[in-house]
């Protein structure tokens, strides 16, 4: 038995180990892909104006030196061995780093927050709410929840890293494509040169975003045979460099040669950082596309293979360099010209596939960020398509993908030279890793409850490198560096303006909400006529009536039997698990038939369509009155305090062994097969209203249900078989009088134009519009 133990145990190990090498392989083209096309052009920038490749080799060899000592310090050192240990829950990335944040300091940007929601699963992990142990913790902690403009820096901070990454998302495909597509200077007269070499990038651009719509899923298995090929390609090349032209260049590596460029080159070597920069364009994504894989796989992919690979490559481009001082053509440094002539046309078209595929997943990573804006209240609400129904995170956002394809075309064609593309890359690279060493250090005090010393050395280490290439990057600012600060400031405004109207908008929702005193006045029928069907009243709010339902109640002769206050809404988690999904309780006594359902989701869920959804939420409503939430014993308590009591309930898919739901199109419906379920029947259908579906529940023999709840379960199936409406609010807000200028013009004309052009809150759902009632209301906020 201890043997046949033991042999499963390997097995699973193997196993594990399988996936993990498959997960590593798979990482090449979807984490790498642009940070290994960074061959192109580093030093073709780098010696683009500040410094000159001399005869004494002192330029080359200090460069050398740099892009070493860079990538091993910041995509090996800082990203593989210590930022890849903050996800978020197995999610990286910027927004990740500050959901963790606000978890742990009880700062949230969301106004709809509920301690519930700390009873997740994933809020709960990893001993979040435990007080830090050292007491400079302990007053960091109390210090970001007491002051509002500490939590709004925070999420300014995230949000400028954030923007950054989107204008990345433009910046990359245009240099990556264009230095790609650069190496035919060397085939063709310069005259033809200038003619091609533009048309030929914005060609490969408009196919790349053209092609956005289909997922990558269908091309996505060549992605990583693509950038492994590519590496294979420029490691091959540069041991063959290293060999044939200096054996001797690994002496470069050594820090002494950094020493020695900034002495000859002084203020031109300090501006040259800027080029060397962009070395470790793309070691964001080991991070950010952490959700995807595992922290094992992208650090065994770096280590062994793209780490390794990008070493070798740079050493036999300076090898080649050290021996070649005067060329024929004007192509003086670049890739290229270090590549062997009769290889030159094929690694052309690898490293335009490379560039290709590096551009794609930053595309798909911009999406994928946007997402989680939106969601947890950042950005306007946009059309979110999923491309594929197996792999988790494949998305596509037409307005994005078109807004992006425009403004990467405009960079390529308004610059036409991968130097000011590489200052506009290389600034919004490191501002995000100036951003992501920041939030780093309240991560490691807050989240890892280690000294404040080690934070303080994190961000001293780490902070004087990225701050020195920042500096470098600036003194380029009207060389083409204006770009991504300038997108950067359009899409934070676009950012802060919308959470800023949003929040607005919830907090006049909060201080006009109906009282359950005027509920409760109306009586069982609310005052009105309840006609068959289910009502899913639309609302942001987590507690309390919505105003807009005074208005139905006062203008409409008559509502349905069955009302629902749903509330749709996102928390600071990647991923709210199935059985946590719902949360159902009571509105006023059980007789009045008004429930209350607040769906959770995670900035990285997928929202169901509207009929599954359907499905689970009429199910959720139905396990609770099961549960024993709904008992009389409830009927007679405070219906104030019962308001906010709420039961979790899961999707249909997550308590199997519960109550289930069935809807046949016929009525020849089958008795239950199960022996432990029984089944309530539907009631039969009223002659005047013919049923769309005949709706039945499936519930356990045991524990037996009670009256009241029996009665409650079968109205509810009759008014799901009678159909069901969705009662949404169209909301204008304006500034109320008095309030400053800029607050009128940031609601009444900003975020009124967003929210003009964006989609209903709603859209995830998919609601039909024969089945959807819009009642308009103006606020004043």
């Amino acid at each position: 038995m201890d043997l046949e133990t033991g042999v499963y145990q390997n097995y699973v190990k193997k196993e594990s180990w399988r996936t993990v090498l498959t997960l590593a392989y798979q990482s090449l083209g979807v984490v790498y892909g642009d940070l290994s096309t960074s061959p192109l052009y580093v030093y073709k920038n780098t010696f683009e104006e500040d410094i000159h490749h001399s005869e004494t080799n002192e330029e080359i060899f200090g460069v050398l030196s740099f892009v070493f000592w860079t990538l091993t310090l910041v995509p090996l050192l800082k990203y593989v061995f210590i930022v890849l240990r903050a996800d978020d829950n197995g999610e990286g990335g910027t927004f990740a780093l500050y959901s963790l944040l606000c978890r742990h300091a009880r700062v949230n940007s969301l106004p709809n927050g509920q301690l519930a929601d700390e009873e997740l699963f994933e809020y709960k992990k990893d001993s979040i709410g435990l007080a830090p142990k050292s007491s400079f913790g302990s007053r960091l902690k109390s210090t970001l929840e007491k002051h509002r403009v500490l939590q709004r820096f925070l999420l300014v901070l995230a949000l400028i890293g954030t923007c950054m990454v989107i204008g990345d998302g433009i910046l990359t495909p245009a240099i990556s494509v264009f230095s790609a597509v650069s190496g035919l200077e060397l085939s063709m007269s310069k005259e033809h040169h200038k003619y091609v070499e533009v048309p030929v990038a914005c060609i490969i651009l408009i196919g790349l975003f053209s092609l956005q719509h289909y997922g990558t899923h269908r091309v996505g298995f060549l992605f990583a045979p693509v950038v492994l090929l590519w590496l294979l390609c420029i490691s091959s090349i540069g041991l063959y460099n290293i060999f044939h032209w200096n054996p001797h260049v690994y002496r470069a590596l050594s820090p002494y040669y950094m020493y020695k460029f900034f002495r000859k080159t002084q203020r031109g070597g300090w501006m040259s950082l800027g080029g060397i920069l962009l070395c470790i364009t793309g070691s964001e994504a080991m991070f950010a596309d952490l959700g995807h894989f595992s922290q094992l796989s992208i650090k065994i992919a770096f280590t062994s293979l793209v780490y390794p690979s990008l070493i070798l490559a740079y050493m036999g481009q300076a090898a080649y360099l050290s021996r070649h001082h005067t060329m024929e053509s004007d192509y003086q440094i670049g890739f290229y010209v270090s590549v062997p002539e009769k290889l030159r046309w094929p690694v052309l078209v690898i490293a335009i596939l490379a560039a290709v595929v590096g551009s794609q997943a930053i595309i798909t990573g911009t999406f994928s960020i946007i997402k989680q804006c939106s969601s947890l209240g950042c950005f306007p609400k946009v059309k979110i398509v999923h491309t594929s129904s197996k792999i988790h995170g494949q998305i596509y956002i037409p307005e994005i993908n078109w807004l992006l394809m425009v403004l990467c075309l405009a960079v390529t064609i308004g610059f036409r030279d991968t130097r000011r593309m590489g200052n506009a890359s290389g600034l919004a690279v490191i501002t995000v890793m100036l951003v992501t060493t920041c939030l780093m250090s309240l991560v490691i005090v807050l989240c890892w409850q280690k000294s404040v010393f080690l934070a303080v050395a994190f961000v001293f280490f780490f902070g004087s490198i990225e701050a020195l290439y920042f500096t470098a990057s600036l003194t380029k600012f009207l060389e083409g560096a204006w770009v991504p600060v300038v997108l950067a400031f359009i899409f934070l405004v676009i950012m802060c303006v919308w959470h800023y109207g949003t929040l607005k908008k919830y907090e006049f929702d909060l201080q006009n909400k109906v009282s359950i005193n005027w509920l409760l006045s109306l009586g069982p029928s609310l005052g009105i006529v309840r006609v068959r069907g289910i009502g899913l009243v639309h609302t942001e709010l987590v507690s309390g009536i919505p105003a807009i339902f005074s208005h139905f109640v006062t203008n409409l002769p008559a509502f349905h039997q069955v009302l629902v206050f749903l509330c749709i809404k996102s928390v600071p988690v990647p991923h709210v698990k199935p059985e946590e999904r719902f949360l159902v309780g009571h509105i006023g006594p059980r007789e009045y038939r008004l429930y209350r359902c607040i769906v959770r989701y995670g900035y990285r869920d997928v929202h169901k369509d509207d009929m599954e959804f359907e499905k689970d939420l009429v199910c959720s409503i139905a396990e609770f009155i099961c549960s024993g939430s709904g008992s009389p014993s409830h009927v007679n308590e405070d219906p104030l305090k019962d308001e906010d009591k709420m039961t979790v309930v899961g999707t249909c898919s997550s308590h199997t062994e519960g109550i289930q739901m069935s809807e046949d199109d016929t009525d020849n419906i089958e008795a239950a097969g199960p022996s432990e379920l029984k089944e309530i029947p539907s009631p039969s259908p009223s002659p005047v209203i013919k049923p769309r579906k005949r709706v039945r529940f499936i519930v356990p023999k045991s524990p037996e249900i009670e009256t009241g709840a029996r009665e409650e379960l079968q109205e509810l199936m009759e008014a799901r078989e009678a159909g069901i409406a969705y009662i949404l609010g169209h909301s204008y807000v304006k500034a109320k009088q008095g309030s400053s200028l800029v607050k009128k013009l940031v609601i009444n004309y900003g975020y009124e134009f967003l929210r003009r052009n964006s989609r209903p809150s709603t859209h995830a759902l998919t609601v039909p519009h024969a089945s959807t009632l819009e009642v308009g209301m103006m606020y004043h906020v």
